[in-house]
């Protein structure tokens, strides 16, 4: 009986701590935890602390997958920082794609505001796959650490805005994580099935090396 009433207590207790700051803008200056930054002092905090106008511009789609994720992570938009939200745009030119990839920190929603989109993910129990065509107004969610992917399926650019359940995060690209870095490729090739010309190939185009 006494376990179950500390527990609570404690709860309370944590609930209650957290609610007597209102908020904990990110000191940029000062050390990056694995929590996140600490807050800065209340005294210097303004309201363009709240406040990022980075969204409103396309992003440069001029690479190699066409495509450009603008962020409003802690980083830039200093007053998400210890509030579990972000947000982020997404341009997508003809043919752009964001090749298949996870956000280890947090789930993801997307909102279509242009063109269309072919998005899709994976589960990580039975490899199933959730695919659908977006159109303009469309949402769909994509669970925390699932691998998942973004196409442009029109023939106009497509642009989306995505929240986040997380300040940070975090992004892992499939792709890059295995052509981009100097994985030896004999590694590469005996985990992916891949053959020799296709790892090196892969690796010329996405600047790996190994």
């Amino acid at each position: 009986m006494i376990l179950p009433i500390f527990l609570i207590f404690s709860l309370l207790s944590s609930t209650s701590n957290a609610a007597v700051q209102d908020f904990c803008v990110a000191d940029l200056k000062g050390p990056d935890t694995p929590t996140g930054y600490v807050c800065k002092k209340p005294a210097v905090v303004t309201v363009d602390d709240f406040v990022f106008s980075g969204l409103g511009a396309g992003g440069n789609t001029s690479n190699i997958i066409k495509a450009a994720v603008t962020p409003a992570f802690a980083e830039q938009l200093a007053g998400v920082n210890g509030l579990g939200i972000s947000m982020a745009r997404l341009d997508l030119a003809v043919d752009g794609v964001v090749p298949m990839h996870t956000h280890p920190g947090g789930s993801e929603v997307l909102i279509v505001v242009s063109g269309s989109i072919c998005a899709g993910f994976i589960s990580s129990s039975a490899n199933k796959v959730y695919l659908k065509s977006l159109k303009k107004g469309d949402i769909m969610v994509f669970p925390q650490g699932l691998l998942h992917f973004q196409i442009n399926a029109g023939k106009t650019p497509a642009l989306a805005f995505v929240s986040f359940s997380s300040e940070r995060p975090g992004l892992q690209i499939l792709d890059f994580a295995l052509f981009a870095n100097d994985l030896p490729s004999e590694i590469v090739e005996k985990t992916t099935f891949l053959d020799d010309a296709q790892v090196k190939k892969l690796k010329g185009v996405l600047g790996g090396t190994g």
